[in-house]
């Protein structure tokens, strides 16, 4: 057991948000499905899975994608894959959609009976508990914050497999969810871009690591 704890903070102390990836060196296939697959098994609310993950590869695309996505552009320059994490909108996330539906019956394999109290307990919780349906961004926002938490799992993933990473927020989210709907990538009713992400390995050691104290961050209530 203490190796296990020794390994896993190992890892958070190798894990930064890399800055310059050295391009000619490759994450394998299987470590790359090994982070998507830790992703596609993450958590969310109500265990709807407000997200989508693209793997940018295409030259084309990445030269489109570097003027409008500064954070991204050491990325683009060496790291082996760059992902990009959409959201959905509320078009499917709001209680009676469709997908919700399908989430339900096909997915989640409810019996219709248990299907519908289990829509309806979502239907309040977006109404009365975190007051959801006050606007499209505030349902938009409220799945962009459960892809942060495939994101964090797949950064630590990464770092467990000796893998660099830089979680990215750096771009003009208009002008992407924009570029992605041209290039017939995305539905843009249906989706828009959350964070990226770049995988790869790094050119150089980062400094060290500097967080508060324990003391300043963490408040026992007993």
């Amino acid at each position: 057991m203490s190796a296990t704890k020794d390994m896993i903070l190992e890892a958070f102390q190798f894990r930064h948000a890399c800055k310059k990836f050295d391009p000619s060196k490759q994450v394998s296939d299987e470590d790359i499905r090994t982070i998507l697959e830790v992703g596609r098994l993450s958590p969310s609310s109500f265990g709807f899975e407000p997200w989508k993950f693209l793997i940018v590869q295409n030259t084309a695309l990445k030269k489109k994608l570097y003027p409008v996505a500064w954070g991204a552009q050491n990325s683009i320059d060496g790291a082996s894959h760059l992902l990009i994490i959409l959201a959905r909108r509320k078009v499917d996330m709001i209680y009676s959609s469709p997908y919700i539906m399908r989430m339900l019956k096909d997915i989640h394999h409810i019996p219709d009976a248990m299907a519908e109290t289990r829509r309806k307990g979502y239907e309040n919780f977006q109404i009365h508990d975190f007051e959801l349906l006050e606007s499209d961004r505030a349902m938009f926002d409220w799945a962009c914050k459960q892809t942060y938490i495939a994101l964090g799992n797949m950064l630590t993933t990464a770092a467990l497999l000796g893998i660099d990473s830089c979680p990215i927020e750096g771009f003009n989210r208009r002008a992407v969810d924009e570029l992605l709907g041209q290039e017939q990538l995305i539905d843009l009713d249906h989706f828009g871009v959350s964070v990226m992400v770049g995988f790869g390995y790094r050119s150089k050691n980062p400094r060290g690591k500097t967080r508060q104290a324990m003391d300043d961050t963490v408040q026992w209530i007993k």
